[in-house]
């Protein structure tokens, strides 16, 4: 088999790559803190808040990560009269969605802590919020470590939805590529395999995260 479009193809993947990671570690950085609150206020007792939470995650986890995309890029500019640009659209999306799942991973995270912890820390003349920080939160923070990488990893293939939006992650260059050189089993094939190694080399990552909090 002739490699030589991979002269071609190769550099268009890294470019991609590059936007790729961008947005899943942006994205994933900033759902992490909308899910860190979003998951503390699933645990306390303020309904109202729990109310507006729920009603989030309920929009987000009940439509189509591409129907988001869409929205987000089409619609929002129109009713906040500001384009976005596709990259800045795509981090939002990727942000609100893994958002949505991050909060689940810190209730449970949370909730999975033993309550005599807490009553310990509170027995110590710690206050409510120094025995969450010092108390609760870094066994917590443990725990839901590998569920938040496997999110990451999860990010990263939601990003090839993007290409819908004209992101030039690694879907929307394969498609560029094949568009120009009408090569469409090398590109979506090389494409394929990129992604797989990608993949690959962040679930052995994840493996060695995964140890590391057992040990």
């Amino acid at each position: 088999m002739d490699l030589s479009f991979l002269n071609v193809l190769m550099p268009m993947l890294l470019k991609g790559l590059k936007i790729t990671l961008e947005i899943s570690l942006l994205g994933i950085l900033f759902g992490f803190l909308l899910g860190g609150f979003s998951g503390f206020v699933l645990g306390c007792r303020n309904k109202a808040a729990k109310f507006i939470i729920n009603i989030y995650l309920w929009i987000i986890r009940g439509t189509p990560i591409i129907v988001q995309a869409l929205y987000v890029y089409f619609v929002v500019p129109k009713i906040i009269g500001y384009d976005l640009k596709s990259n800045l659209a795509g981090i939002i999306v990727i942000s609100l969605n893994s958002g949505a799942f991050i909060a689940e991973i810190v209730r449970g995270s949370l909730e999975g802590i033993d309550p005599g912890q807490k009553e310990a820390g509170l027995s110590l003349g710690l206050t409510p919020f120094q025995t969450l920080w010092h108390v609760i939160v870094p066994p917590a923070f443990r725990s839901m470590l590998p569920a938040l990488f496997n999110q990451f990893i999860i990010t990263v293939k939601d990003t090839a939805i993007l290409s819908v939006i004209v992101v030039n992650e690694i879907t929307k260059q394969i498609q560029n590529y094949a568009a120009v050189t009408f090569n469409t089993i090398q590109a979506y094939t090389a494409g394929a395999v990129f992604y797989l190694v990608i993949i690959s080399v962040l679930i052995i990552i994840q493996k060695q995260v995964e140890r590391r909090v057992k040990a």
